[in-house]
């Protein structure tokens, strides 16, 4: 008896520490969001897969005038020696192997500013997302319903590791659409690779070992190249989790893991002093309900309505309503007061623009474009147009007013004093693209033309909008690659 009282004893000891292993690895992020990926049915609301076939639509609309910026035809001439395969690069006459093809894409896509946001993670999802999802997808005789299963569950985890390292993260300096855009970009794959649960947590692990990209970059060619390199970093953590190569479990959660190396080693001071919370945006990582909330229908994306940073947009959604609601002209104008939350003023740090690339962030040549033209195209963005004197005179009289509030807390606030004495106020929560305002099919369409205006010749324009229309449908992505395959028209054509 007193054997066995003993065994029992020591039984109890070895069982009590492995339940709590197995607890721990239960809750384990880059663990359970493998298991996730590898064990969650294809049984999307048909919402979800029409927002994501709505997110395919926009990515590949931007990516069409992307693909002859400077950044993306020195990326393409970088890569193209180094070997050809299955791969489209978009605009370019030649196909790449899937990795150099997402990163010339990815550039493409993110390349004038112009592609969506997603606020879990702080964020541009799509721009990583749809080039390695398109890379791999050619390579592997993919159709366009996995293409679109890939998308949304990549999103749910690129979102819930956003949420587990911002704001914080975003706002010390991290370029989120490069840090947590490689990890949502290698769980995209590993879904539409099939990988089991061991193989892509390995996948999302690695990533992890790829991610990185500064703020310091904006306004620079590097920027949209970060969407690029993370959409590469995607399709190659994968796939080496396929091969086999595997990788450590605490690369997300851990002593020298993700949150507390790219947030600081203030983490858990911050996490568990939060006292408002936006996107979800915990600073914890939801292991328990990783697919509740669906997040591309209860956060969705933002669809931009101007080619420039998002955080301008409010303002300028703000300035476009006033001038649309009251007669006065810009020469009537004597002050524009805008008035908001300090990360927006942050990620417009140009205040004196001296290029195109400059002018996508600077809240000045936002808000002067939208005052002088009552628009904002993407001719609006080159480096002739924003040395026009009559721009630049105008910047004088914008003023910003930094509020030391969440976005959620405090809506841009657009004043604008006549020289009359009228004050024109108005305010903004959310911009036109968001849930709040979305976009409607029309628009999406007419986002396509004007993208493709003067690159693609009138017949290829309606074989892409055909295959984008019938996405979900199309048994390989062919119909539409092969609509985007290089060399478009120039612009004078």
């Amino acid at each position: 008896m007193r054997f066995r009282a003993g065994l029992a004893t020591r039984g109890a000891l070895f069982i009590a520490p492995a339940r709590a292993y197995l607890r721990r690895m239960s809750q384990n992020p880059v663990t359970a969001y493998g298991r996730w990926i590898a064990e969650t049915p294809d049984a999307w609301p048909e919402d979800a897969i029409e927002a994501a076939r709505r997110a395919f639509i926009d990515i590949v609309s931007v990516s069409i005038p992307g693909a002859v910026e400077e950044v993306t035809r020195l990326a393409f001439g970088t890569v193209a020696p180094w070997g050809a395969g299955p791969s489209t690069a978009i605009g370019h006459g030649a196909s790449l192997a899937p990795p150099w093809a997402a990163l010339v894409n990815g550039a493409a896509a993110h390349a004038l500013d112009f592609d969506d946001n997603f606020d879990p993670a702080k964020a541009h999802a799509t721009a990583v997302l749809a080039p390695a999802i398109l890379a791999l997808a050619e390579s592997e005789g993919a159709s366009g319903r996995d293409c679109l299963d890939a998308y949304i569950a990549g999103l749910q985890i690129l979102g819930r590791v956003g949420q587990g390292v911002n704001p914080v993260h975003r706002n010390r300096g991290w370029h989120a659409t490069a840090t947590i855009g490689a990890v949502g970009a290698a769980a995209a794959c590993a879904r539409l690779l099939k990988l089991d649960a061991e193989r892509a947590a390995n996948a999302i692990s690695m990533a992890t070992s790829m991610a990185g990209g500064f703020m310091s970059q904006f306004g620079t060619m590097t920027k949209p190249l970060h969407a690029g390199l993370a959409a590469k970093s995607g399709v190659m953590a994968a796939s080496l989790a396929r091969a086999g190569v595997d990788a450590g479990r605490d690369t997300l959660d851990g002593p020298t893991a993700m949150n507390r190396l790219m947030v600081g080693p203030d983490y858990e001071q911050l996490r568990d002093g939060l006292t408002h919370v936006e996107h979800g945006q915990t600073l914890r990582f939801e292991t328990e309900a990783i697919g509740e909330p669906l997040l591309i229908l209860s956060s969705g994306l933002k669809v931009k309505r101007f080619p420039n940073c998002g955080s301008a947009h409010r303002a300028m959604d703000g300035v476009l309503e006033l001038r649309l609601a009251n007669a006065f002209t810009p020469d009537e104008v004597e002050a524009v007061h805008i008035y908001a939350p300090v990360t927006h003023l942050n990620n417009l740090m140009h205040m004196n623009p001296q290029d195109g690339l400059q002018a996508k962030f600077s809240l000045e040549y936002g808000v002067a474009i939208a005052l002088l033209t009552g628009a904002a195209t993407l001719k609006d963005f080159t480096d002739e147009a924003v040395r026009q004197p009559e721009i630049r005179a105008f910047f004088p009289r914008i003023h910003r007013h930094p509020v030391d509030k969440a976005e959620g807390e405090f809506p841009t606030e657009v004043e604008i004093a006549l020289k009359d004495g009228r004050v024109l106020k108005t305010a903004v929560a959310m911009p036109a693209g968001s849930l709040a305002a979305p976009f409607t099919m029309d628009q999406h369409w007419a986002k396509l033309e004007g993208c493709a205006a003067g690159l693609l010749a009138p017949d290829r324009l309606e074989k892409l909008r055909n295959a984008l229309a019938e996405f979900a449908e199309l048994p390989s992505v062919a119909p539409l690659t092969e609509s985007i395959k290089g060399p478009f028209l120039t612009r004078e054509a």
